[in-house]
């Protein structure tokens, strides 16, 4: 049973411009919860007092998910975690040659032995603390520093080791595949004796985040990060709508209350002051809305020929769009829904042609028009 980790209130926050006043972390919170999402990463202390506030009124609260903070290989970023109260700390280092290099100027050893002592430190203090540790760039670093690094990690206490495609690198099928790259970290830490649960942590640079996470599923992932609206640096994460949309109807996975999803889209986007997509999957506008006219004649008769998603499966309604694209059968459909289904041909056909030239300009017919455009073709002069 894998479970999910929501960062939207952590790097979320990484999108440019965008601040969730404390108050909205908490509502987003809350609703986090009542769909059912396991951990809330609910940012990283050591960056400004307001965060360190929210994390702490986080982790405060009564909440089923775990209350997880961020942190530097660095104790006084673990002191301050600790302070706020959250159960779970996740401690972050890159072991690539080139960032030990290049920015860090020390070696891999010197690298690990940091790592270790961070961790032995947090350990210490809360011996009932979750700790992942995350080699940041994890799969485009030496494989073998990965392993070492993160068996020393385990080794010091650490619970869960993070695959972090810190770039959108993985792509499914192919010799970068996130699949293959769990089966291989979870037998060489096998081999030596350590069994810490996995997590992936996929950005979506190449649009292809869900596609990844959904291959580390399959290896057996334990955890898997999400945000909402795939927020976070650059093109973001793993939409949470659509990950957890997959999971339920197609993977079996039925332990989130997708009905909360458009409420907490909505909140989400409002704070954010980032809008929906309107052809996003599962929470954008046109998910569920059929518009051609060869569509709307199969999806009222039956929504499955041009569906493989329900609305009701996330508390959406389906709705037929009225443009130049309808088709007759598309005009009846509605005419039907809003009470007019006595009407003559005719008078449906010149519907048809008033709803294509409105189209035609760019907008839809909203269903709560056809009674006005019945009654001014009833009444045009003769």
């Amino acid at each position: 049973m894998v479970q999910i980790l929501d960062a939207t209130l952590r790097e979320g926050e990484q999108t440019p411009g965008v601040h969730f006043d404390r108050h909205i972390k908490l509502q987003i919170a809350k609703l986090l919860d009542e769909i059912g999402i396991d951990f809330i990463e609910a940012g990283h202390p050591m960056v400004t007092q307001e965060i360190y506030d929210a994390v702490y009124l986080l982790a405060h609260q009564k909440l089923k998910a775990t209350v997880a903070a961020h942190s530097r290989s660095v104790k006084k970023d673990v002191d301050l975690a600790l302070e706020c109260g959250v159960q779970f700390i996740g401690i972050f280092y890159c072991v690539s040659d080139e960032r030990l290099t290049d920015v860090f100027k020390k070696d891999l050893s010197v690298a690990i032995g940091q790592i270790s002592e961070v961790i032995h430190y947090a350990k210490d203090k809360k011996p009932d603390l979750i700790i992942r540790y995350t080699p940041e760039d994890t799969v485009r670093s030496q494989f073998e520093n990965v392993l070492d690094a993160s068996a020393a990690a385990v080794e010091a206490g650490a619970d869960i080791i993070s695959v972090a495609d810190t770039t959108g690198y993985m792509i499914p099928g192919t010799e970068r595949s996130m699949y293959d790259f769990i089966k291989r970290l979870r037998d060489g830490l096998n081999r030596k004796g350590l069994t810490p649960k996995l997590a992936v942590h996929c950005h979506n640079d190449r649009g292809l985040a869900v596609a990844n996470a959904l291959d580390a599923y399959r290896a057996g992932v334990d955890i898997i990060d999400v945000t909402v609206q795939g927020l976070g640096e650059r093109a973001g994460l793993v939409d949470m709508g659509q990950l957890l949309s997959v999971l339920t109807a197609d993977f079996g996975e039925k332990r989130w209350n997708l009905k909360k999803l458009n409420e907490l889209y909505g909140l989400v986007s409002r704070h954010s002051n980032i809008p929906v997509p309107a052809n996003f999957p599962v929470t954008g506008k046109n998910a569920f809305t059929h518009c051609a006219g060869v569509h709307t004649h199969a999806a009222s008769i039956d929504p499955m020929h041009y569906e493989s998603l329900t609305p009701q499966l996330v508390g959406r309604e389906r709705h037929f769009s009225l443009d130049h694209m309808s088709g007759l059968a598309s005009v009846k459909y509605a005419l039907d829904l809003a009470g007019m289904d006595k009407l003559e041909e005719d008078i449906i056909i010149e519907v048809l042609n008033v709803v294509k030239i409105i189209g035609q300009r760019g907008r839809t017919v909203e269903l709560e028009e056809l009674p006005e455009i019945v009654e001014m073709l009833h009444k045009r002069p003769q």
